[in-house]
């Protein structure tokens, strides 16, 4: 049987990904002496929210997410992030091996609404990496299979500007907002009828006529 130990040293965004993809560089320790020969790999990424303190400003943007700080020994708790997967190369001992993470800016998904409220400058987003999978290892009489024991995980800080500078490099100075199809094609007659240019127009017009109807 296999006994791995996995650590995660780093997590960096992925510079030439045509999607937004950070890469977590992980090192596996095989700690019995056993020959392994592949890894099919997978990974449940968490976010650990309750595990960090938060600003008022950053408070104001999880409402939607959290409630009211008075609410929080109750509705912060662990939140799922991505599935990530690899193919690990044969070793004995140990291993370096870099994890893609998939990310999304999509408002939709809980996590990146989490990401989004935070400051750049303030504490790193403690993760949580879950693992499982399926070693195949070499034995006397050929291949063995077994699984990844499902306790197998690892912590890390990730620093939010680590995040914030990926989203940049994909989406300068700007964001994703899903719209159905009714809203969307309201909302390019609305651009239309006033002769604005772009949609971002639009919605910034509308805003400025709520904050006066308001005063």
């Amino acid at each position: 049987m296999t006994d791995l130990v996995f650590t995660v040293t780093d997590v960096a965004p992925e510079q030439f990904a045509a999607a937004p993809n950070l890469s977590a560089r992980l090192r596996i320790d095989e700690t019995s002496g056993a020959t392994v020969h592949a890894i099919a790999l997978r990974c449940q990424v968490k976010i650990e929210p309750h595990k960090r303190r938060y600003s008022d400003a950053e408070a104001a943007g999880l409402l939607d997410l959290f409630g009211p700080r008075e609410r929080w020994t109750t509705t912060l708790r662990s939140m799922l992030w991505m599935h990530a997967d690899t193919m690990v190369q044969g070793f004995t001992g140990s291993r370096e091996v870099d994890l893609p993470m998939p990310c999304t800016y999509d408002f939709e998904v809980s996590a990146s609404k989490f990401l989004h409220a935070l400051d750049e400058s303030a504490t790193p987003i403690p993760l949580e990496f879950l693992f499982s999978g399926t070693v195949f290892t070499k034995g006397a009489s050929g291949f063995t299979v077994e699984r990844v024991p499902w306790d197998r995980q690892a912590s890390y800080d990730l620093p939010v500007g680590v995040w914030r500078t990926l989203m940049r490099m994909h989406f300068p100075n700007s964001g994703w907002v899903r719209l159905d199809h009714g809203t969307l094609s309201a909302l390019a007659q609305y651009k239309s009828d006033r002769g604005l240019l772009t949609m971002d127009d639009a919605v910034e017009h509308l805003l400025t006529d709520v904050r006066e109807v308001s005063k």
